[in-house]
Parts: C-alpha cells; structure tokens; sequence
C-alpha cells in the first residue's frame, strides 16, 4: 500500500517493477550459490555478460524473456523459480493489471500460477504472440503445451511445422530449437503450458551447454524488451 504522500499509478508501477527485480535478484543469487557457479562461470555458460548478471543480481537489470531463458536452462530449474515469490494462499487470483509481462522479440507472456505435483512443476501463462517478430528459441528444460484462443499461430518445433487456429493444441519437447509466429496480421492469443519433470532439471543443472542457438542466430532484441509493464 502506498503512504499517504505517495499515491496514483506511477508511483504503483515504480513499487511493482522494484518487487520484480527484487525477487528475480535473490532467486537468481539463491541458484547460482546452490549450483557452485561464480558470477564469471554463469555468463560463460549462459552467453550473458558478466556485468548484466550482476545488474540482475543487484536488482537493478531489466531482463529479457531470451535471458530468463537461457538462466533457466543453464541453472536446470524453471523460468518461476527465478521470477516468482511463493506465496502461500488457499484461493489464488491472479489480476491480468497486477502481474509483470516478460518480454521477448515476438511473445509477452505473463505468468499466472504455478503447480507443484510430485516431482513434476507446471508453470502456467498467458501468452501473446505479437505481429512484430518471430520468438525464436534455441530449446530449453521441459515440455511445452499451447492452446490457442484467437489468431493463428505458426509453430516450429525441431523439423516439424504446423498453423493453429482458435481452439487447437500443439505439445513438444521444449529442448528441441522451436519458433512462434503470428500469422493473418493479427496477434495471438494463448495459455501456454511449461511441463518440468525433476529428472529433466537434475540432468540439465550441470550440462552448462544444451541446444541454445549461437549468438549470431538469435533474435535482436528491441529496446521495449524487457521484464516489465507495457511490452
């Protein structure tokens, strides 16, 4: 809540991007210590500069969908557990207005819940795949599942490629490269599944290599990339 001094939603946003940095600042120094990896090691691994990691670790970076990615697949654990808190509520609502937007060059996704079931995670998102660029990924930990609300949408995933209309499902092996694009001229809309299992990340946690595409191949980011409101 705001003080009495301080109110209306610029002041709101600030709070909430402050929150965001935050957490992903403590989950990612948590991991990082956890795996035994030094600052120098993590960039090596993941293709990240070393003074970006440290920007993330401080609180004061704003991330890319691209590089939660690849922190995830190199540290072998899943995208919540670096940006998300764990609050522990019976009844969960998340508001559409109050939850960070995670960036990348095609899609904004925004998470909305996450399960724990045994040994398998679900992380749950909504996921807009907009008409200004293709979100390419090199692969990463998990099985992916889509289902499309409105639009079409253009999936590759290894040497497969399928077009989606409102209603229909694609599900793949997120390790393989695979790619979104919103076809028609419009944008699409999407829940987007991301299905972990603790073999998976056991096996990937001390990999330090995986299928990531090279730095040539990737997607240029915009500067609106970023972790936060208004993608």
């Amino acid at each position: 809540m705001n003080d009495a001094g301080e109110s209306g939603p610029h002041r709101a946003g600030e709070q909430e991007e402050e929150c965001v940095r935050g957490v992903l600042a403590a989950n990612l120094k948590r991991v990082r210590a956890q795996r035994g990896l030094s600052l120098s090691e993590l960039s090596r691994r993941a293709r990240i500069g070393k003074a970006t990691l440290s920007q993330l670790e401080s609180g004061a970076g704003n991330p890319t969908l691209e590089t939660v990615l690849g922190l995830s697949r190199v540290l072998g654990v899943p995208i919540s557990d670096l940006v998300e808190a764990r609050p522990a509520e019976e009844v969960t609502v998340v508001r559409a207005a109050d939850v960070e937007v995670l960036s990348g060059r095609g899609v904004d996704l925004r998470p909305l819940r996450r399960i724990e079931s045994g040994d398998v995670v679900f992380e749950l998102y909504d996921q807009q795949v907009r008409t200004d660029g293709t979100q390419i990924s090199g692969g990463h930990i998990g099985t992916e599942h889509t289902v499309v609300q409105a639009g079409r949408l253009r999936v590759r995933a290894g040497r497969r490629e399928v077009e989606l209309g409102p209603g229909d499902y694609v599900g793949f092996d997120a390790s393989l490269p695979h790619s979104y694009t919103a076809v028609g001229g419009e944008p699409v809309r999407s829940v987007l599944l991301l299905q972990y299992r603790a073999e998976q990340r056991l096996h990937l946690a001390g990999d330090g290599q995986g299928s990531e595409l090279p730095p040539a191949s990737r997607p240029a980011l915009g500067p609106g990339a970023r972790l936060g409101h208004g993608h």
